[in-house]
């Protein structure tokens, strides 16, 4: 794996990252998924979710073997990194992952499981709608009988000024600069997600998962809180991070980017605010607190190629479900700190069919990550990514990312004249952190690395026969995905 950095698990899954600190080995399998729901479906009843493309952590295999692909790019077989499992346990159920697509339905009535779901959600809606109505009756009926008399508050709903910094107050700001993307490939699949906007030039920020069906040919549309629906086109996207970029059609004059914060001053206990489209109710506001920095997290994106994508996550506790992909992660000021793109699940839903939802580990990119690439995107359409140039193991427990014995392909495992190279690093010595972070393996680094810029110059410490060493390595790098 290169630091843009992939494995080469030469048919084996790419592995989650692990946690940071390590989940224990005993922990249940769990599957991650990012957060996209499903557009609505037309006719009477919302869509079924079954089908919607998530993202999902494939899980970690028992052992991996060596060869991760160091730069990728630099020879054959470095780039893609290594397909998911065959049979991951993705949310729903299928072994497609990140983008896991669904047939859009023809506009008719019909049977189907994603049917009677939706009926019956229509259904308890009327049932609810019904028993408020007999509950409103009786209490009048009952206020009459008796002579009970109320007393009305004074203030109450929009009558009163919310303060500065209230989620309410962050909510009505920053709701009016998100919006729902439906995405459509050109055979009809599909789905949708979040995003928010960027720029007054009319980019919108979202996650690479998000708009991959309508990347070569297919449709895409942003629809504001206000019902305002816009024709987009993709201007860039990079699958190894996860991010793209849009672009609205028409965009009106009158766009208010939302303002971008600064993901390294995030402290883990700071409150947040995550605002999306859980599977399908658009504008939806959660809250929570920052729960870690520096998660490892890799993921499959769903496509046939099976190509993974990882980060050094900001983890949140606030409810992030599939839908919420691509929407802004807000902090106490309402500046965004992160794109909300996973999640860790349970388990796969009911029967094993179905999304699993939150259960309070959500995974954002920090934004000053995600703002570095949208930059880069709109400047070229291309994603570029900070490379060591050495072959690292996605296998567990090597206690860091240690490089491998052969390459990709057959390559060098350290590529002659590449950083490491020129940095005295060797086949077997095992990486165990970059600058001040942690690194318990391959995955890891690579989400750490790509926090950084093709120039910078990093200090990494490595052990080699038993005795432990510091080098600077300044990275290089590689352009596309492929």
């Amino acid at each position: 794996m290169s630091t843009e950095n992939e494995g080469n698990n030469e048919g084996n899954a790419v592995p989650p990252a692990p946690s940071a600190p390590p989940v224990p080995v005993d922990a249940p399998a769990a599957s991650t998924h990012p957060e996209h729901g499903a557009p609505p479906r037309p006719g009477p009843h919302p869509e079924s979710q079954e089908g919607d493309p998530t993202a999902v952590l494939p899980p970690v295999p028992s052992g991996t073997t060596d060869g991760a692909s160091a730069v990728p790019g630099a020879e054959p077989g470095a780039w893609p990194p290594p397909p998911p499992p065959a049979t991951p346990a993705y949310a729903n159920g299928s072994g497609a992952g990140w983008g896991s697509t669904y047939q859009q339905p023809a506009p008719k009535s019909g049977g189907g499981r994603g049917g009677l779901i939706a009926a019956v959600l229509v259904a308890a809606l009327v049932a609810g709608g019904v028993g408020g109505g007999i509950g409103y009756w009786a209490a009048d009926s009952n206020d009459s009988s008796t002579g009970s008399t109320t007393v009305s508050a004074s203030q109450s709903g929009g009558d009163f000024k919310r303060d500065a910094g209230t989620v309410a107050a962050i909510a009505n700001q920053a709701l009016p600069s998100t919006v729902t993307i439906e995405s459509e490939s050109g055979s009809g699949e599909g789905g949708t997600g979040t995003g928010f906007v960027f720029d007054k030039q009319g980019h919108i920020l979202t996650n690479n998962h998000v708009v991959a069906e309508a990347v070569d040919g297919g449709k895409l549309s942003a629809t504001f809180p206000n019902g305002k629906k816009y024709d987009a086109e993709v201007v860039g996207n990079a699958q190894g991070y996860d991010v793209a970029v849009i672009k609205l059609n028409d965009a009106p004059a009158d766009l208010k980017p939302l303002p971008i914060g600064n993901s390294e001053k995030v402290a883990v206990g700071d409150s947040t605010i995550a605002i999306g489209a859980p599977f399908g109710l658009s504008n939806t506001v959660t809250t929570g607190i920052i729960s870690a920095k520096n998660r490892p997290v890799a993921s499959s994106d769903g496509s046939s190629s099976g190509k993974a994508s990882y980060m050094s996550a900001l983890q949140t506790d606030a409810s992030i479900n599939p839908g919420n992909s691509g929407g802004p992660l807000l902090d106490a000021n309402g500046s965004v700190i992160g794109i909300n793109s996973a999640i860790q699940s349970a388990s796969n839903g009911l029967g094993g069919t179905g999304q699993s939802g939150s259960i309070g580990l959500g995974f954002a990119i920090p934004i000053n990550q995600a703002k570095n690439v949208a930059q880069q995107l709109i400047r070229t359409g291309q994603p570029v990514y900070p490379v060591i140039g050495a072959s690292v193991s996605l296998e567990e427990g090597t206690g860091g990312a240690r490089i491998t014995e052969k390459g990709a392909g057959g390559a060098d495992p350290v590529e002659q004249g590449g950083p490491a190279d020129k940095a005295g690093l060797k086949p077997g010595d095992v990486i165990t952190k970059i600058d001040d972070t942690a690194i318990d393996s391959g995955p890891a680094l690579i989400g750490e690395i790509w926090t950084h810029q093709p120039g910078d110059t990093v200090t990494l410490t490595y052990t080699r026969d038993g005795k432990t060493n510091t080098t600077e390595v300044t990275l290089g790098e590689r352009e596309g995905d492929s």
